[in-house]
């Protein structure tokens, strides 16, 4: 007979795996229903919102969606705030302020804050808590509270194909040309020519591309293969499966062969052990060779 602290203590730990079941269950639901798409945009009516679109929940801040357009097949994750205008129910005009291209990703946690025009160009990615504005506060007058003085603001265009790093800020004023990356923490300000990287704070151009020279400086890894034409979906998929399952096969191997490296130097057949390590070092090389060609 168990005791009837034991008893208590099963009753617990099956009743907190029950409520955390019910919990997590509950909150996927919620992250289905709660998401925001064209076919189901619930209290956010947008200017215009994509096929293809999703908002997931929860949303962050959204105010100003009359001035707001989201093109299609974009991606906006967890917490993301997107706003036109400074306050809400603000009359802003006729003119769209936010405008996001197609393809666009904005990552959890970023805002972007269009208190006058924001333009993100189509297939633009932006890493996780990004911060994108276009308005700064002032501090004109010494005498008076930095948070009581008129803000400025300029208009913030961001090319199409950019890459924005975790963390990025872009000021009001920028200019960000197409084909740009922008490293993670850097603090971004006026013009950035197309095809370049960007770093720091203030942001600076680290790397370009010539036509002639290619990327100066150059890049230090070898640029990806790139997949071949006609090549479809399920053919991509079924080489992902033969990958792993050759993976998994040459990882048999290896510990086969050390295995048998082990059992030789405990029997003191040392010629047999070094074979054995040699050919479990041949399969790990050829492993990583092929490794280094697929990537």
């Amino acid at each position: 007979m168990p005791k009837n602290g034991n008893t208590f203590s099963s009753f617990a730990a099956w009743r907190r795996r029950a409520v955390a079941h019910a919990l997590q269950g509950g909150w996927r639901w919620a992250q289905q229903a709660g998401a925001v798409t064209a076919e189901h945009p619930g209290r956010l009516r947008f200017r215009r919102l994509g096929a293809g679109t999703r908002l997931a929940f929860p949303q962050g801040t959204v105010f100003g969606e009359r001035w707001i357009e989201i093109g299609e097949c974009c991606i906006i994750a967890e917490q993301v705030t997107l706003t036109a205008g400074m306050l809400p129910g603000l009359d802003l005009g006729t003119e769209t302020v936010l405008t996001l291209g197609n393809g666009v990703v904005l990552g959890r946690g970023s805002h972007v804050i269009a208190d006058t025009t924001i333009t993100i160009g189509s297939d633009t990615y932006c890493g996780p808590y990004v911060y994108i504005t276009s308005t700064n506060h002032s501090y004109d007058d010494p005498h008076e509270p930095i948070g009581r003085q008129w803000p400025r603001s300029e208009p913030v265009s961001i090319g199409p194909g950019c890459w924005l790093g975790t963390g990025a800020v872009i000021l009001p004023g920028a200019r960000i040309g197409r084909n740009v990356v922008v490293a993670a923490g850097a603090v971004v300000r006026g013009e950035v020519p197309d095809h370049s990287v960007v770093a720091g704070a203030p942001a600076r151009v680290v790397r370009r591309w010539d036509p002639e020279q290619g990327w100066q400086p150059p890049l230090r890894t070898p640029a990806p293969k790139p997949i071949p034409e006609n090549v479809t979906p399920e053919q991509l998929a079924a080489l992902a499966v033969w990958e792993l399952e050759q993976a998994a096969a040459e990882s048999e191997e290896v510990a086969e062969k050390t295995a048998q490296a082990a059992q030789a130097v405990e029997a003191g057949k040392a010629a047999e052990a070094v074979e054995a390590v040699k050919v479990a070092e041949a399969v790990e090389s050829a492993e990583a060779a092929v490794g280094t060609s697929t990537s």
